[in-house]
Parts: C-alpha cells; structure tokens; sequence
C-alpha cells in the first residue's frame, strides 16, 4: 500500500534552485515526509543560486534543513548520492510519487535510458518500473533536438514533463509570486493540496484576487 503522505525530491544542477527551496519547504508545512536527494552539481547551484552552503553528509544535512524549516528530523529523510541502502532504490518501498526539480538534460537523458548509476537515477527508474507518478522540472531553454526526443520518450512513459515557464496573467509584482506560481503547477501535478495560488475564475473576472 502506498502512503500518500510521503513524497521524494532530488535537486539536480541546474539553474532552477529557488523552485526547490520553496517546494521543498511546502512539502514539509504541508506535513509531508520529503525523502530528499541532492547530486553534486545540486549543491553548487544551491550555493551559487542561494547562498545555500550544505554540509557534506546526508545526516547533517538533514539536521541543518530540519532546523531550518522547523520541522521534525523523521519527516525529512536525506540520502547520499550513492546510498543504495535508501528504500527509494527498490521497488517495495511506499512512496507514491517523485519530483526531480530542478532537472538538468544529463539526469533527463540518464533517466529515459534507464541508466541507474545514482540513488536519483535509480529511484526515478524505479518510479517508472513501478508505474508512478515522476515529475520532471527540466532547467531552462532552450533544448536541443536530444532533449525533446528525451522528453518526449518520457511523456510517452507517462513521465510529467513540466518546465518551470510562470504565466504572467496574474500580475506578479515580485520573484517570489513567480516561483510560487511554477510550484504551484508541480504540487497540481503531484496531488498535493496547496493554496500558494488562487484557482483560475475563483476570484474577479480572470480568477485574481485583486
């Protein structure tokens, strides 16, 4: 059986790394257990994106970003980059659904090859072995010919492909509104009730609160 409330996330290294700060930190107000993983180049991009400087380990990484979101330490389980002991390497695990955002095109590509040499490719392998829900942010434009067949193959799998491209009808008046908007579409995706955004037509003419 399945447990809906739990959830994994892996930040790869692309540019993107505000998208998974803040849907890293609903995932967790909205009580969720985040089965977390970073790859290498993801700690580079957080730090150079956000001055988000994590330790080497995945346990004190998992002490410093339960602090941070004031959350308790076994609703956020961090792994190692090669920790083929984490129950998101097998199939029996009961985790419904997983987000990879930001997503760079050497995961996407590893991914739609079936390639499992990491805990991130092998857990999205897994997801899609198992008939899952897998959620792709892919990073910015453009893309190549490469990357579209890549997208493409995956959305035939059922893979969600879901650039982070923000509409703009709501009027935004800051970056903050911009990145909730992106996140938003990525918790729509996952099932996950959230209230970050107003529904189209809820509120005035275009659904906006004014």
């Amino acid at each position: 059986m399945l447990d809906q409330q739990q959830i994994a996330l892996a930040i790869t290294g692309a540019s993107g790394a505000p998208y998974a700060k803040r849907l890293l930190q609903v995932l967790l107000k909205q009580g969720l257990t985040v089965h977390l993983m970073i790859s290498t180049a993801g700690r580079i991009v957080l730090a150079d994106e956000l001055n988000w400087k994590l330790p080497a380990r995945a346990s004190d990484v998992q002490e410093k970003l339960s602090q941070e979101f004031d959350c308790v330490p076994e609703q956020l389980q961090v792994y190692g980059e090669q920790q083929w002991s984490s129950p998101l390497a097998s199939g029996s695990h009961r985790v419904p659904a997983m987000i990879v955002c930001p997503c760079t095109m050497g995961t996407l590509s590893a991914i739609a090859c079936g390639q499992s040499d990491n805990l991130i490719n092998r857990a999205a392998d897994v997801m899609l072995k198992e008939d899952r829900k897998l959620i792709v942010v892919p990073r910015e434009a453009p893309f190549s010919v490469i990357h579209l067949e890549n997208m493409l193959k995956l959305a035939k799998l059922g893979v969600c492909i879901l650039p982070p491209n923000p509409g703009f009808y709501f009027n935004p008046t800051s970056l903050a509104e911009v990145v909730d908007f992106v996140v938003a579409r990525i918790l729509d995706q996952a099932k996950i009730e959230h209230d970050l955004m107003p529904r189209w037509g809820s509120n005035g003419l275009f659904g906006i609160r004014r």
